[in-house]
């Protein structure tokens, strides 16, 4: 059945169509404000038609809890004055959490946290000064225009800490100099003559040649030399080193480096002996370096384990490589070892002239190796004096001296430390005298 459109329903329409729209004030919206009417009053006042419609926050459920007057109170703080105490941020904070949780408990608790000890954090130390490290240098007075060289800054201390470690129960005690060294091989039985030529000949053949095989030589030459006439003493002695010949004194120091050369020099050597020093050798530096094969290091060192006199400072390769890595001669080093002697001497108190080849050949055949030097050994690295120290190594070295067990007994503190023998060096050593021998021997 179709729609009919009534005349009142025309009117209606009408009407709709030409009113103005409704003002909108804010009498007509009060009835949805909210009253803070809980959500079901409100509900129940609009089925019984109190409330025209439910307002949409009415819909959600209001999850906020009920004011606290307490809350809205201004607590009171007291803090905690140390005085002289210099406290972090973070602890001042931790402080006043405490005081202000314990005064709400009355003055006693008060009194209390006011006689807790504070923990406070000292203040940061000033950054230590880099350590200034000074070579040899030149100095002029100004006053009198004298010049003079003043040492490196921090010898003395580089110097005592090295005489530490080659000391009994050092890190570079028992080195193979100190048992083995050109000085300690003359036979203290020989006559005095025969043990400062003895001396002699062992630096002429500790030259480019370890200590073990330089007395594996020396002891060759002492127990199997032929007297150079009957009746005459056997071994090692001026005259049978004239006698015997060139091929069987090239057997006998087989083992040493350039012993071509050595065999010539020590028969030329003797020769001038027998024959210019009445048949024992020179007594100055300029005699012993005019033999042939005789430098300058080998003419110091002879003059004072013959003669006991020291007039200069025996330089070789450890005492050359080892004080430059220490930086004593300046960013450009020293050329060579006569170079290094000469600005050696020109600083260092002679009283130490003898002693420094010992210690520095010693520390270079033990701890600073020509080859894989041993820093972390070395108290010179791990006290950061040695400015060529490999840090790797240095780091290393702390760390396992950190990790020493330290037993306590009485007064008594030992040291409980891993024992750490060196067995491929001590067997590269005994392996290489060996091979030495068979060689020789063949």
């Amino acid at each position: 059945m179709p729609f009919a459109i009534t005349p009142n329903t025309t009117a209606i329409l009408g009407i709709m169509a030409t009113s103005p729209p409704r003002r909108i004030t804010r009498s007509s919206l009060a009835r949805f404000a909210y009253t803070g009417t809980p959500h079901s009053a409100r509900l129940e006042k609009s089925r019984n038609g109190d409330l025209a419609s439910p307002d949409i926050e009415d819909i959600i459920p209001d999850t906020t809890p009920p004011p606290d007057s307490s809350a809205r109170k201004r607590k009171r703080t007291t803090t905690v004055s140390v005085p002289g105490a210099t406290r972090s941020r973070s602890t001042a904070r931790s402080i006043k959490k405490e005081v202000d949780i314990k005064t709400e408990n009355g003055p006693e608790a008060k009194i209390k946290v006011e006689s807790e000890d504070v923990t406070t954090t000292l203040p940061t130390p000033a950054k230590q000064p880099k350590r200034q490290r000074k070579p040899a240098r030149k100095t002029t007075d100004p006053s009198t225009g004298e010049s003079s060289i003043s040492p490196p800054t921090d010898w003395e201390e580089i110097y005592g800490v090295v005489r530490s470690m080659r000391g009994e129960g050092g890190a570079a005690a028992n080195a193979p100099v100190d048992t083995m060294g050109c000085e300690r091989l003359a036979l203290k039985t020989a006559s005095p003559r025969d043990q400062r030529f003895q001396t002699l000949v062992a630096l002429m053949l500790s030259s480019q040649t370890k200590d073990t095989v330089n007395a594996v030589a020396m002891h060759r030459l002492q127990t199997e030399l032929t007297p150079h006439a009957p009746g005459a003493e056997p071994g090692l002695n001026l005259e049978n080193i004239i006698a015997v010949s060139p091929a069987r004194l090239n057997e006998l120091i087989y083992a040493v480096g350039f012993h071509n050369n050595k065999t010539k020099y020590l028969q030329q050597a003797a020769a001038i002996c027998r024959d210019r020093y009445g048949g024992d050798i020179p007594d100055s530096i300029e005699g012993l370096v005019s033999l042939p094969g005789v430098g300058p290091k080998m003419a110091h060192l002879c003059l004072t384990a013959a003669w006991g006199r020291t007039e200069g400072i025996g330089v070789d390769v450890h005492v050359h490589r080892i004080t430059n890595l220490w930086g004593w001669h300046g960013k450009s080093g020293s050329k060579n070892p006569e170079d290094t002697r000469a600005k050696l001497e020109s600083w260092l108190p002679r009283e130490n002239w003898h002693e420094i080849n010992t210690l520095l050949v010693g520390l270079g055949q033990t701890i600073c190796l020509p080859v894989g030097r041993r820093c972390g050994d070395c108290e010179l690295g791990l006290r950061g004096l040695c400015r060529a120290a490999e840090r790797k190594k240095v780091l290393e070295g702390r760390k396992l001296r950190e990790s020493v067990a330290v037993d306590v007994k009485g007064e008594t503190v030992v040291k409980v430390e891993d024992e750490r023998i060196e067995e491929d060096e001590k067997e590269l050593v005994v392996n290489e005298v060996v091979k030495q021998e068979e060689a020789v021997e063949d």
